[in-house]
């Protein structure tokens, strides 16, 4: 993944996502200088920098490849990992395997100063997502007055909280609907959801198809 500046995002390694480690390079966008980006040799990269402000995902076998990469940087001399750094923003520029992570023309970007409080929520909702949270809990959490902080949180992520937690517990039920033998009765209470009609609602409403619709499919596809 490449994720621009101060673009708020959860930790990528958690016991839902099976992933025992991640490997992160941090940059800044002038970390070359400022001008070096207008030269016609960084134009695709440059490219790939204003892209990222929305988030990109890269598919599996990039990953591999580029993932490698990144694992030898780390033996590397300093010149040495300047120059595979560049090779591999240049192969991120070059490749068609990807897909945006925030699609349209709304990025959800923050300040600076917000970013720290907004990542904070982001990650209590990763951690807590499967019990109930109040807005008196996350706004508290925030050091907010509710009012003020559904205010605030709409402003920043162009959606109610509600929305953003059953948007993530959806997620995390497609994971389970996709990968595990749980009936759809215990996908709704591990995902969160304390109402089996509602999940069901709500599912329709972000999936456009009902749980069992989506699981008949998906192992329709994968067979």
């Amino acid at each position: 993944m490449l994720i621009g500046s101060n673009l708020p995002h959860c930790g990528l390694t958690n016991e839902n996502t099976n992933n025992e480690y991640e490997m992160v390079i941090q940059f800044k966008p002038d970390f070359l200088g400022e001008n070096i980006w207008e030269t016609p040799e960084m134009q695709r990269i440059s490219a790939l920098l204003e892209k990222s402000k929305a988030g990109i995902v890269f598919g599996e076998n990039l990953k591999k490849t580029v993932g490698k990469k990144i694992a030898d940087m780390h033996g590397s001399s300093s010149l040495g990992k300047l120059i595979s750094f560049l090779e591999i923003l240049e192969e991120l520029a070059t490749t068609q395997d990807y897909r945006i992570l925030n699609a349209g023309k709304y990025y959800l970007q923050t300040q600076v100063e917000d970013n720290e409080r907004i990542n904070h929520i982001f990650n209590y909702v990763k951690d807590h997502f499967k019990e109930q949270i109040t807005l008196e809990e996350i706004a508290d959490l925030a050091n907010m007055k509710v009012p003020s902080f559904c205010r605030y949180f709409k402003k920043i992520t162009n959606k109610t909280f509600t929305q953003f937690v059953n948007e993530y517990r959806i997620t995390h039920s497609l994971k389970l609907l996709a990968e595990q033998p749980l009936s759809i009765t215990e996908v709704c209470f591990e995902s969160g959801f304390n109402n089996f009609s509602y999940f069901n609602k709500t599912f329709k409403e972000y999936i456009k198809k009902s749980p069992s619709q989506y699981r008949k499919e998906f192992n329709y596809f994968m067979e």
